[in-house]
């Protein structure tokens, strides 16, 4: 999986590509679930995502199930509920809502340099 080039010593530590995924779809599931009443799985592993996904397939299948999470947890905002705090959360609905979004495009963006130094046009530049 592409990481920034290994010979740059500032880069030492940095998530690979797939970590990056994973820490995405780990984040939306933290974010949506206070939302949404899911429970996080057992070896969820924090900011990383489960240890147990190690396969592409595997790895986009959970960022997706992320991302669904998350339309399922968009859907239940109301006018009435968004300013409240989120069960389990010390911030309103519509903050995890809008942080969520905010933190993918963070990362996306760390995804596009991280496959540029690695030669790779991303699709969205093609």
């Amino acid at each position: 999986m592409p990481r920034p080039p290994p010979d740059r010593a500032d880069y030492k530590g940095v998530r690979t590509f797939a970590l990056e995924v994973k820490h995405v779809a780990a984040s939306n599931c933290a974010i949506w679930s206070p939302l949404t009443g899911d429970k996080l799985p057992a070896d969820f592993m924090r900011g990383d995502g489960p240890v147990s996904l190690k396969t592409k397939v595997d790895i986009v299948k959970f960022l997706k199930d992320s991302f669904a999470l998350g339309h399922r947890a968009a859907a239940t905002l109301t006018t009435q509920n968004m300013l409240r705090t989120a069960e389990n959360s010390k911030s309103s609905r519509l903050h995890l809502a809008a942080f969520s979004v905010a933190h993918a495009f963070d990362h996306y963006g760390q995804m596009v340099e991280y496959l540029r130094m690695n030669g790779i046009v991303p699709p969205a530049s093609r």
